[in-house]
């Protein structure tokens, strides 16, 4: 693999650390600004509104200069958000730090996608992709919990400042290890939201909003599902964290390799097991070994979908996938909205803590149904010879694919 794939590693490791390590910190941040909790949680929902309506707009503004150009602007725009958000005297300019942060997020991992598949050959594309998301797992590994520690310790500001330093290190990781890859010819705005009729980049994308979605629904009320019902004590809450971010590691890498080798019986598995899993979570919360087991399966099944869907996004898309791919980074926040939301839902009617588990079943069954489906619909169209609606016909040599090889 190439080095360039560390360097887009290093910017979702920075990417992963922001967006998460805010939710330990919200306490001091309420504190410091003299604001309700809930106040304070509108910087994880503006983050969240950003990467969804950022993904688009960055990207179809980048249609216009390359790719490693556009790269290295969205690292810039990445640690000027974290630069404000460290430095901000009030909650409005701190709120206003984290939304310029989030409009990186989905164009850099959407480019990056399409920029980390074609540093390599066609067969190990989604291992490539794996590779670059790798940075965003092992961030909840490592970047959430050792910054929620230094923000607790030398302050909050401090940690928002170390994420900027790392924006700073992608930034230049970038421009020395990616390779100077020209902006494909003939490709217009209209092309990439052309990719958007295809049948299969839509189904996908609504796999990833569920498929994810299942997973945040359990995750997103951990903390409470765990302290009320297995009975750990606060402070565990970060080392179970530490547990489901060592199972997205685990997920994402295996998730890439075998996505390379048979795309669609890795889905069924993991959306499979991923079902099976979250609604016995129902009945293992209720024990403290069994619970912390289950925390790493689901980050693992849950990670495992990552690499195929993407990968998915830009076969079915591969006239033209640069929008394609950052929308579906966006679909994988609108199903974690989308999913705590629904939790909330199940816990207020009384349902109690481990009820989410349920709704992430469902979720993450229907996903699993929309899978067979899309698999159902391809092998039709291949019978009749029909290629799906917004992909090139056989034989059309696509202006969006390009030749690394030789740079």
């Amino acid at each position: 693999m190439p080095l360039a794939l560390l360097a887009l590693a290093i910017g979702a490791f920075g990417i992963g650390t922001t967006e998460f390590v805010i939710m330990g910190l919200l306490p001091e941040v309420a504190g410091d600004f003299g604001v309700s909790i809930p106040t304070a949680g509108y910087l994880v929902t503006g983050y969240a509104l950003g990467v969804m309506f950022g993904a688009p707009l960055m990207t179809v503004l980048g249609t216009k200069i390359s790719r490693k150009r556009m790269l290295m602007l969205l690292m810039g725009l990445f640690v000027v958000g974290n630069l404000l958000s460290a430095l901000a005297p009030s909650f409005g300019l701190m709120l206003t730090g984290r939304v310029v942060a989030s409009l990186a997020h989905g164009a850099f991992f959407g480019i990056g996608s399409v920029v980390a598949a074609d540093l390599v050959a066609p067969d190990k594309r989604a291992g490539a992709i794996s590779l670059m998301f790798t940075g965003l797992t092992v961030a909840n590994v490592v970047g959430v919990p050792l910054g929620t520690l230094v923000g607790q310790s030398l302050g909050w500001r401090v940690t928002f400042g170390i994420v900027a330093a790392l924006g700073v290190v992608g930034l230049l990781g970038v421009a020395k290890l990616v390779p100077d890859m020209p902006k494909p010819e003939g490709v217009r705005l209209r092309h990439e939201l052309a990719a958007l009729k295809n049948v299969q980049v839509l189904l996908a994308m609504a796999m990833t909003v569920l498929g994810f979605g299942g997973v945040f629904a359990a995750i997103t009320y951990i903390a409470p599902m765990m302290t009320h019902v297995a009975g750990f004590a606060d402070g565990s809450v970060t080392w179970l964290l530490v547990l489901f971010g060592l199972g997205m590691v685990g997920g994402n890498l295996v998730g890439g390799k075998y996505a390379d080798r048979a795309l669609m019986p890795m889905l069924y598995v993991s959306l499979g097991a991923l079902a099976a899993v979250l609604a016995l979570f129902t009945l293992t919360a209720h024990n403290k070994i069994a619970a912390a087991v289950t925390i790493a399966l689901v980050g693992a099944l849950g990670f495992a979908t990552v690499p195929p869907l993407q990968k998915r996004v830009l076969d079915h898309a591969h006239g033209a996938p640069t929008l394609a791919s950052a929308l579906n980074i966006g679909a994988f926040n609108l199903g974690n909205a989308l999913s705590a939301w629904l939790g909330g839902l199940v816990i207020a009617a009384g349902l109690g803590y481990t009820a989410p588990n349920w709704v992430g079943a469902v979720l993450a069954a229907a996903a699993l149904a929309l899978a067979v489906l899309s698999a159902g619909l391809e092998r039709r169209d291949r019978a009749v010879g029909t290629p799906a609606v917004g992909t090139p016909s056989a034989g059309t040599v696509s202006g969006e694919r390009t030749t690394v090889a030789t740079h």
